[in-house]
C-alpha cells in the first residue's frame, strides 16, 4: 500500500457490519446471561467489526513508542532537563523501561522510533530512526514545525505501520517519550475541543500549582501567537504540535487502513488521535482507549473522541505502558467470544426469557 497520507486515508473503511451481527449472536448464544461480561462483549463485538471476522487472540502484538523533543521546553514547562528524552530512549533500547516489563508480559514486541530526539543517536539495531529534526520549534515564538514537516511526522507513522505489518501484526498499541510533550498535547487538546488551556492543561511528570499556572500561561501564548485552525489538523499539529505525536497519528491511520485495532496510551496519544480523527473520522472505531490517566485534560479529550477508557489506574508514565494493559483486555474479550462455549454445545438451558 501507498505510504502517502492521502492514500492511506481513501482505505480506512467502516466496520463490517456482517462480523458486527455475528459477534453480537454469539455473544447473545454463550453461557451466561446477556451482558454479564460488560464492557468486554461490546469491545468483543466491536474488534470483530474491524478484523471482519470472530477472531480467536492476538498472535502478533507490538507497541510502538515514539520519542522526540520539544523546543517548548526551553520557556520552563517541565521539571526534567530535555536531555532526559534521549537518556530514556537509550533506556527503552536496554530494556530497562516500564513498557519493556509491561510489553514483554503482555507478550508485544516494542518499537522504538527516534522521531526528532535532540542530540540523535548512533545507529543501534532495535532503534527506527525517523527523524524529522532535532526536536520541534519553542511554539511560544512561532510553528513548532512547517508544515510539511507535520506531514511526514505522519506519513513516518504510516510507513513504521507498513514495515511491522510485513512482519506480522494483529493489534498495536501506542505510546510516547518527550520531554515537554504534554505542553503540546495541552495546546492540540485545547484547540480540537475548544476548552481553554486551563480547563485541559495538566501537571504533567509533578507540577506544583505555580509550575502549573506557568504552564497554562505557556500553553495560551502558544495558541496566541500561532492561531493554529481547528477545522485542519496538520496546521493543529505544525503549529503546536510535536514530531512524535505527528508518528502516532500515522500510526493509528496506517493502522485503521489495514483493519488493525488500534489501543491508544494516555493524554499524548491522545492528542495524536485527535490528530487522525480529524483527518479521518471514521478512525475512532478502530481505536480502544486503554485507560483514563492522571492528567487532567485526558478526560475531556477522551470525552470529545467519544471514547470510554477500559481502566481507571491515575497511570501517567507514557511511553505505551497503559496501552500494554489495554491490549491484555482486547485479548481477553476476543478470547471469550471465540472459546466460550454456547448453550447449545455446552447442553445448558438458556433462561426462558432470553431463549424467546
Amino acid at each position: 500500500m501507498n505510504y502517502s497520507l492521502s492514500q492511506i486515508l481513501k482505505h480506512i473503511e467502516p466496520l463490517d457490519s456482517k462480523a458486527i451481527e455475528a459477534a453480537r449472536a454469539r455473544q447473545n448464544e454463550l453461557t451466561k446471561p446477556r451482558g454479564s461480561l460488560g464492557r468486554l462483549e461490546e469491545l468483543s463485538i466491536r474488534i470483530a467489526g474491524i478484523k471482519g471476522e470472530i477472531i480467536r487472540g492476538f498472535e502478533y502484538k507490538a507497541i510502538v513508542t515514539m520519542a522526540a523533543d520539544h523546543g517548548v521546553v526551553e520557556a520552563g514547562v517541565t521539571l526534567y532537563p530535555q536531555e532526559v528524552t534521549r537518556q530514556m530512549v537509550l533506556n527503552f533500547l536496554n530494556g530497562g523501561a516500564g513498557i519493556n516489563v509491561l510489553a514483554q508480559f503482555v507478550g508485544a514486541r516494542v518499537i522504538v522510533v527516534d522521531m526528532g530526539v535532540a542530540g540523535g543517536f548512533e545507529p543501534h539495531p532495535k532503534l527506527v530512526c525517523k527523524m524529522i529534526d532535532f526536536g520541534t520549534k519553542n511554539m511560544t515564538k512561532g510553528p513548532a514545525m512547517t508544515r510539511q514537516q507535520a506531514l511526514d511526522a505522519i506519513e513516518s507513522g504510516i510507513a513504521i505501520i507498513e514495515a511491522e505489518i510485513a512482519k506480522g501484526l494483529d493489534i498495536v498499541g501506542t505510546g510516547d517519550m518527550g520531554i515537554g510533550n504534554t505542553t503540546a498535547s495541552s495546546a492540540i487538546a485545547a484547540v480540537v475541543t475548544g476548552k481553554s488551556p486551563e480547563k485541559i492543561t495538566g501537571r504533567g511528570e509533578g507540577l506544583d500549582d505555580g509550575q502549573l499556572a506557568h504552564k497554562i500561561k505557556v500553553v495560551q501564548k502558544a495558541l496566541d501567537v500561532n492561531k493554529p485552525d481547528s477545522r485542519d489538523p496538520i496546521d493543529v499539529l505544525s503549529k503546536v504540535g510535536g514530531f512524535e505525536i505527528g508518528g502516532l497519528a500515522g500510526v493509528m491511520l496506517g493502522a485503521a487502513a489495514h483493519r488493525i485495532p488500534v489501543v491508544i496510551d494516555g493524554f499524548i496519544s491522545g492528542a495524536a488521535a485527535l490528530i487522525a480523527t480529524g483527518l479521518a473520522p471514521g478512525l475512532k472505531d478502530y481505536l480502544i482507549a486503554a485507560h483514563l490517566s492522571a492528567e487532567s485534560g485526558h478526560k475531556t479529550l477522551l470525552h470529545h473522541l467519544g471514547l470510554t477508557p477500559l481502566l481507571s489506574l491515575e497511570m501517567r508514565l507514557g511511553e505505551g505502558t497503559g496501552a500494554a494493559l489495554g491490549i491484555t483486555i482486547a485479548e481477553a474479550a476476543v478470547k471469550t467470544l471465540a472459546e466460550m462455549a454456547t448453550f447449545a454445545e455446552a447442553g445448558v438451558s438458556e433462561s426462558q426469557k432470553e431463549a424467546e
